[in-house]
């Protein structure tokens, strides 16, 4: 075979290994999330459908204890990457812009210190669990932006969990654009929950994840596109959920009662909270 023939025919053959193996690093990754530590006998069937999972640093929405404190290492060693979360407060609790404030300073300092205790590296990015949709008030304005500053002040990333869907009830606004038009240039990842079929997939696990932008928030890095159980309200029209409306993952029977919420990212690690 001629030389030069040869080279060339090399040459397209590293060409193409390289094109895929950076799709390959560029795709979208599964993940889950749920408010109770899914035990350490579980993690390794997990990792065959997820590449990360939550991590919270304080009690959970509804929960009287935090039961991932204290096992971040198990997590890590099983493979796994991070959405390392805090979860915020309320409208209700905040009163005040200057009460909110404090108090978004104050929450920062306790995931910050909870993210150290932990054993989350600096830059890790920390998000904040903001339920409440529709758009933002002066007070849940004042409360974000200043834990958000207080986080990045300590080393650490901020990030925040909001709706991405539509408030039909409030002039069709998007909580995660109401709060990214209002950010006046602070650097915030954005993890953006739209559980409705369509864009959403439902309770499934593609080997080919769909784009967070695919969530209607194009700057998303995450979306969450399933939530257990199903929220009828918004997710009627998926029809892939279990019978009791929960979302269970491969390979871990439903009657473990391991119900989890889905997500789809840009990273493998989307906090960036592995430490090797």
């Amino acid at each position: 075979m001629n030389t030069r023939l040869v080279v060339k025919i090399i040459s397209i053959s590293l060409l193409l290994s390289a094109i895929k193996g950076t799709q390959a690093q560029t795709g979208d990754y599964l993940g889950f999330d749920r408010n109770t530590y899914p035990g350490d006998a579980n993690l390794k069937a997990l990792h065959q459908t997820f590449s990360y999972t939550g991590y919270w640093l304080n009690h959970p929405p509804g929960e009287k204890t935090n039961t991932w404190a204290g096992h971040r290492a198990a997590v890590e060693s099983a493979g796994f990457g991070f959405l390392v979360l805090f979860n915020g407060r309320l409208y209700a609790e905040l009163k005040s812009v200057a009460n909110a404030t404090r108090l978004g300073q104050s929450d920062a300092q306790a995931a910050e210190s909870a993210a150290r205790r932990e054993g989350f590296p600096v830059h890790t990015v920390i998000f904040l669990d903001q339920e409440q949709g529709g758009r933002m008030l002066p007070e849940q304005k004042a409360y974000i932006y200043a834990w958000v500053d207080a986080v990045t002040a300590a080393g650490f990333r901020a990030g925040i969990y909001c709706s991405g869907i539509a408030a039909t009830d409030d002039n069709n606004i998007v909580t995660a654009e109401d709060i990214r038009q209002n950010a006046a240039g602070r650097q915030i990842t954005y993890w953006a929950i739209n559980d409705s079929c369509p864009p959403a997939p439902g309770c499934a696990f593609p080997k080919s994840p769909p784009s967070p932008a695919q969530s209607g928030v194009r700057f998303a890095e995450v979306w969450q596109f399933a939530q257990s159980p199903q929220r009828k309200e918004v997710a009627a029209h998926c029809s892939n959920y279990n019978r009791d409306g929960n979302c269970y993952p491969p390979g871990i029977s439903p009657a473990q009662q391991l119900h989890v919420d889905v997500n789809t990212a840009t990273s493998p690690d989307p906090s960036n909270g592995r430490s090797h």
